[in-house]
């Protein structure tokens, strides 16, 4: 039992012994939560939080487009994969060191889209300063994306100036697609996506320094990757999101 354990921390760094006996059970393991808890602290790998503080990165610059009606509102949960879409930016901070030795703090941003179906990443953008072109080409992404779905999409966001644009209005109504916003300040009203931000900071971020944008980036897209595809999740059953996709549409 230990043995296997191990074998999964080494994989999955961040698991605590909940996902952990998750894991198990996947493999055919079955063994008493409270008995994994045990172990684990017998072998002393229970999982570090780091916490940090900061300013949330506010994309708000008043109204200077079209805000729409929050259609969402809070209904997060949805048994149709691909139908409801939801997005927002987060900042990251890293270290860059001049031919001088000087250090200085730069940003990175980052735009993902998300199928609240399963929690998958369907698309994201990274870019170095708040990027209409970034946000555009990943929403793009995600509407080609979701294109099977039989039923109407709807693509939520707060109320940031890019998600005002009309490029941004346009591009959604030309596919048939609902746009949803949050209430002005109001950060419950797109929850899921704070928590995923939340996780990826928790999990890559907090407690580690970055010294350049490819190595941050590196992270994230790398951590996305890990994301989607293998790191499990109570509420899919024990599944990675894309797992959780993909044994629904085999079902």
């Amino acid at each position: 039992m230990e043995k296997e354990i191990l074998e999964i921390r080494k994989e999955h760094k961040d698991y605590g012994y909940r996902r952990i006996w998750g894991e198990l059970r996947n493999r055919d393991i079955l063994v008493n939560k409270k008995k994994v808890q045990r172990i684990v602290q017998k072998l002393n790998i229970q999982v570090t939080s780091f916490t940090h503080k900061s300013r949330k990165y506010n994309s708000y610059k008043g109204k200077v487009g079209k805000v729409a009606p929050n259609r969402i509102n809070r209904r997060f949960n949805t048994s149709i994969s691909h139908q409801k879409i939801t997005t927002d930016t987060s900042e990251f901070k890293y270290y860059h060191v001049d031919e001088k030795g000087r250090m200085t703090i730069k940003k990175l941003y980052l735009d993902p889209f998300m199928d609240m179906f399963n929690g998958e990443i369907l698309s994201f953008g990274i870019s170095s300063k708040p990027s209409a072109e970034s946000i555009m080409n990943a929403l793009n992404e995600a509407i080609s994306v979701t294109n099977d779905c039989v039923y109407r999409r709807t693509f939520h966001s707060d109320q940031g100036w890019a998600y005002q644009m009309k490029v941004y209005s346009r591009t959604l109504q030309e596919n048939k697609i609902f746009q949803s916003m949050s209430r002005k300040g109001n950060c419950h009203d797109n929850s899921v996506m704070e928590n995923f931000f939340g996780i990826l900071k928790q999990e890559i971020y907090y407690g580690k320094v970055y010294y350049s944008y490819e190595e941050l980036e590196q992270a994230i897209i790398k951590y996305i990757d890990y994301y989607n595809n293998k790191r499990i999740k109570q509420k899919l059953g024990w599944l990675s999101p894309v797992e959780y996709r993909l044994n629904i549409l085999v079902a």
